[in-house]
């Protein structure tokens, strides 16, 4: 279903709802990517796969973009931050001075733990610095792209992005006793981490294991409030950060798919890829536990995994929840009041 389509107040935009690092063939879904429509702006969450052709289809204009949050840094959810910093300099030379917060997780600060599946251990990329987190991937992305860059800032005389974007790591508050590999989920009620005169921005540990932090967002404004998972597990950190939420926004994945892709391959990769899946990501029976837990009024379906086909994701949608379920198509519409 494509969810409701009367923009009215504030309301989410699905810009892309396909998850997982993969062109999925056939799909009319995009990389994950949300936007969070309020007053005369918009916030951005994730940055997958054709996120800017879809602002342009959604009819958001880059000016308008108050602000970009990463809920882990995994491909599929960062992919065109990149594009969307090299190309947004022609249309953001206003915001020097005032530039577009960046916020998403910090370094992690160890590697994860080799997988058991695993006969020779794995060389890590980049060993020098193996786990950049958001500020430092920025970076890095930008400098890659110097040679572009530096003829338009010398000849063209345009701003940096350096300029226009302030690329922040997420602080997670020590009493937590966060530890990346040890104590990746410690539980919480969330901690605010951004604020404007639109909107409030809490976040909050999700289990994405072996990624560490990971992250889900809420958004409070004046009309309601949305919550986005990120990727995880069932966790009830995001039970707690999505009580009456106006919209809660959770991945789904199809488990039987998963296993009809590796169900004749035994290789140490494809036993470890699917064991990734169920210690990572959530069921549609697990999406609707969150959202009835928490008493939201309303759960959207997206980051779908498989991206396309016809998949019946409605099957378990009233199990027990009352509130109103969607799986909304890229580009949908949907009010988060309350």
């Amino acid at each position: 279903m494509s969810g409701l389509t009367e923009r009215r107040g504030h309301h989410v935009i699905t810009l892309g709802t396909a998850g997982g690092p993969r062109f999925w063939r056939n799909s009319a879904r995009t990389g994950i990517a949300t936007a969070i429509v309020v007053d005369d702006g918009f916030y951005l969450v994730d940055c997958g796969h054709g996120v800017g052709r879809q602002m342009e289809k959604a009819g958001l204009e880059m000016s308008r973009l108050k602000g970009i949050f990463l809920t882990h840094l995994h491909s599929d959810h960062t992919v065109d931050l990149n594009t969307l910093a090299l190309f947004g300099l022609f249309e953001l030379q206003d915001r020097i001075g005032r530039p577009v917060p960046i916020i998403g997780p910090g370094n992690r600060g160890a590697l994860p733990p080799v997988s058991p599946l695993a006969s020779v251990e794995p060389d890590p990329m980049a060993p020098h610095s193996p786990t950049p987190g958001t500020a430092e991937m920025f970076l890095r992305l930008m400098e890659a792209a110097a040679t572009d860059l530096n003829d338009r800032i010398i000849d063209a005389l345009r701003p940096s992005p350096m300029a226009i974007f302030d690329a922040q790591d997420i602080d997670i508050p020590d009493a937590l006793q966060f530890h990346p590999n040890e104590n990746p989920v410690p539980a919480t009620e969330g901690f605010e981490i951004y604020r404007d005169e639109s909107v409030v921005v809490t976040a909050t540990l999700v289990e994405h294991p072996p990624v560490a932090p990971a992250f889900a967002f809420r958004f409070d404004t004046a009309e309601g409030s949305v919550c986005v998972s990120g990727d995880t597990t069932y966790t009830p950190n995001m039970v707690r950060l999505s009580r009456d939420a106006g919209l809660v926004l959770h991945e789904a994945i199809d488990f039987d798919f998963m296993e009809s892709m590796y169900r004749d391959k035994h290789d140490e990769t494809s036993r470890a890829s699917l064991a990734h899946h169920y210690k990572s990501h959530t069921s549609v029976v697990d999406a609707v536990r969150v959202a009835r837990e928490a008493g939201a009024r309303r759960l959207a379906l997206h980051h779908l995994v498989p991206g396309s086909g016809a998949i019946a994701w409605e099957r378990v949608a009233a199990a027990g929840y009352s509130g109103e379920f969607l799986v909304p198509d890229d580009l949908a519409v949907i009010p988060f009041d309350t």
